[in-house]
């Protein structure tokens, strides 16, 4: 199977707040890049046809919390594969950081950056 992710992905545990209209579970974050992020599957959790949800995080050891809107785009029992549809400046701020502390080196973060910018320019198109 070919792989369809164009960005990198860093693993990440941490408590997540899951929100659809009056609904809320927790889950926890697995892993998340530029464009998405990956959670657990809440027990009680059942797929509705709305497939927007808000999710949060706090930053370890801080008080830094993450807000994002994001599209469910495939679930099983175990996890949550979510698609960031939108994420607030400040938080998009800290998530860049933390991609940016785990990839490496600047030039992956530029490259990723990039995709990102093209990304959501065709979209917009």
């Amino acid at each position: 199977m070919a792989e369809r992710r164009h960005f990198i992905r860093i693993l990440y545990r941490t408590p997540a707040k899951l929100q659809q209209a009056q609904e809320h579970w927790s889950a926890e974050v697995c892993d998340l890049s530029l464009q998405g992020i990956l959670l657990t599957c809440p027990p009680n959790w059942t797929p509705s046809p709305d497939k927007c949800y808000s999710v949060s995080f706090c930053l370890h050891d801080c008080d830094i919390e993450l807000n994002m809107e994001t599209q469910l785009v495939h679930h099983d029992s175990d996890y949550l594969r979510m698609q960031i549809l939108h994420i607030d400046i400040e938080s998009a701020s800290h998530l860049k950081r933390l991609v940016e502390l785990n990839i490496g080196t600047d030039e992956l973060l530029h490259r990723e950056l990039e995709q990102l910018a093209d990304l959501k320019k065709h979209l917009n198109e």
